[in-house]
C-alpha cells in the first residue's frame, strides 16, 4: 500500500514537472513569418537565413521551401562552386540575418566546425538570390544575432 502511494506520487511529480518544462519553452511562430512560409513557391530550391557569428565558421540556417524554420539545418557551406554572397562581396558577416533562396545541394557530408566543436551538413551552394534584407524574427531573442554572443540558438 505504502508502495503504491509512493510510485503515484513521484509519476505525479514527473508528470507536473515535464508539463512545466514543456509550457515553459514552447515558442509562438510570428505570423508574418507563418505567412512567408505559406507563400513559397514549391520547387527544387532551398531558403537560407545567413547566421554570422564571428568566432564561429558555419554559413546558416537551411530549409526546404514550405517547411517551419524549426526543420532547418545549420550548415557549413561548400563555396567551391559559388561563393556565399558576403565572401563575394568582400564583406564577411555583412549579410547577417539576410534571407536567401539558395541552389545547391546537401552532399550528406559532414564537416567539423572547431569552435562548436560540432559537425554540421555540408551545403554545395550553386547559386542563391536575396529574398529579403529584413525578414521577419525567425528567433525567440534578438541577441542571438548578435556576431559577438557566443550562442548557437535554433530558429523557431
Amino acid at each position: 500500500m505504502r508502495r503504491a502511494f509512493w510510485t503515484r506520487l513521484i509519476l505525479a511529480v514527473a508528470l507536473l514537472g515535464a508539463a512545466g518544462c514543456e509550457t515553459t519553452t514552447m515558442q509562438r511562430v510570428d505570423p508574418a513569418v507563418a505567412a512567408a512560409i505559406a507563400a513559397e513557391a514549391p520547387g527544387s530550391y532551398f531558403i537560407g537565413r545567413r547566421y554570422f557569428k564571428k568566432d564561429y565558421k558555419m554559413w546558416g540556417w537551411v530549409r526546404r521551401p514550405g517547411e517551419p524554420w524549426k526543420s532547418a539545418q545549420l550548415v557549413m557551406m561548400n563555396e567551391n562552386t559559388k561563393l556565399a554572397p558576403d565572401r563575394q562581396a568582400g564583406t564577411l558577416g555583412s549579410d547577417n540575418n539576410h534571407e536567401y533562396r539558395l541552389q545547391g545541394r546537401f552532399t550528406g557530408g559532414q564537416v567539423y566546425e572547431p569552435a562548436s566543436n560540432r559537425f554540421y551538413p555540408e551545403f554545395v551552394l550553386t547559386g542563391y538570390e536575396l529574398v529579403s534584407a529584413s525578414p521577419p524574427m525567425i528567433f525567440a531573442e534578438r541577441r542571438v544575432l548578435d556576431p559577438r554572443v557566443r550562442v548557437l540558438a535554433p530558429p523557431l
